[in-house]
């Protein structure tokens, strides 16, 4: 029985809503998935409404946006209580600095002559969480760049000209945040971020596993992450951090699993 621990939906930046997200699962046989939209908990209700219909677990989880060292590192967050106070009001500042920021890159953007306005990226986001690949759709739909890709290499990637740093908290803080809702603290895809030298740190603070399956990571990843695993004792999750079928109409959804033993894990692991 094989788990998908990685997935996003229109809470977030996914192209499907949560409920189409489960009805997949359920066609692909999946036993369990992950719901870990980007800083928010908005899909979540809509996924377990689902399986009263579908019989498919959903896990509480969460994907917080971090910092280090000027690369990004995310943190997977499963099974906190999401009535936390603490980490509400922390999903509500992220929420509102989004939106600052996706302000501040649409004005950038029509510095620079190309046709887009506020209200049309904030009407991508369904549940009001807003990120740059809502900007990136609004491009595509006028024309202005061919892909997601394109525009964020032009225009709101790192080296784009319309490009506007996130507000982000360390690795740390994020890992202090699920940890004390009671969830378990993951760091994602850490072969995109290179900083391994960094994970023996974030366990001490309280990291307790490590995505080692992931589409982008390599064979050789996968061995180094397992070995890393074993030698900081951190629990082995995997993911296809689905946001969508690919560029040519590939589904992505379950290309990278983990057993069902993970999740039993998980809910031993949580609250500790």
């Amino acid at each position: 029985m094989l788990v998908d621990l990685h997935v996003h939906t229109t809470a977030s930046d996914g192209l499907d809503n949560p409920r189409d997200v489960v009805c997949k699962a359920k066609k692909l046989n999946l036993k369990a998935i992950a719901i870990t939209d980007h800083d928010t908990f908005g899909g979540l209700q809509e996924a377990l409404q689902a399986t009263e219909t579908v019989n498919m677990e959903v896990v509480t989880g969460i994907e917080l946006s971090a910092e280090y060292k000027g690369k990004e590192v995310h943190i997977l967050g499963y099974l906190m209580d999401i009535m936390d106070k603490d980490l509400a009001y922390h999903l509500s500042f992220f929420k509102k600095s989004r939106v600052e920021r996706v302000h501040k890159i649409v004005q950038k953007l029509q510095q620079l002559n190309l046709p887009i306005c506020k209200d049309e990226v904030l009407s991508q986001a369904e549940y009001g969480i807003i990120g740059r690949p809502h900007i990136a759709r609004v491009l595509i739909n006028k024309g202005v760049v061919g892909s997601v890709g394109e525009a964020f290499d032009k225009y709101i990637g790192q080296d784009g000209m319309a490009f506007v740093p996130r507000v982000k908290y360390t690795p740390a803080k994020a890992i202090r945040l699920i940890r004390n809702a009671g969830g378990v603290a993951v760091i994602a895809h850490p072969g995109l971020a290179k900083l391994d030298n960094y994970i023996p740190r974030l366990v001490e603070e309280g990291l307790q596993g490590i995505e080692v399956y992931h589409p982008q990571h390599s064979q050789v990843d996968i061995d180094h992450y397992l070995y890393m695993a074993r030698q900081y004792e951190l629990l082995v999750t995997g993911g296809s951090d689905y946001h969508g079928p690919d560029a040519r109409g590939h589904e992505t959804l379950g290309t990278a699993t983990v057993s069902y033993h993970v999740v039993k894990e998980i809910y031993n692991l949580a609250g500790s």
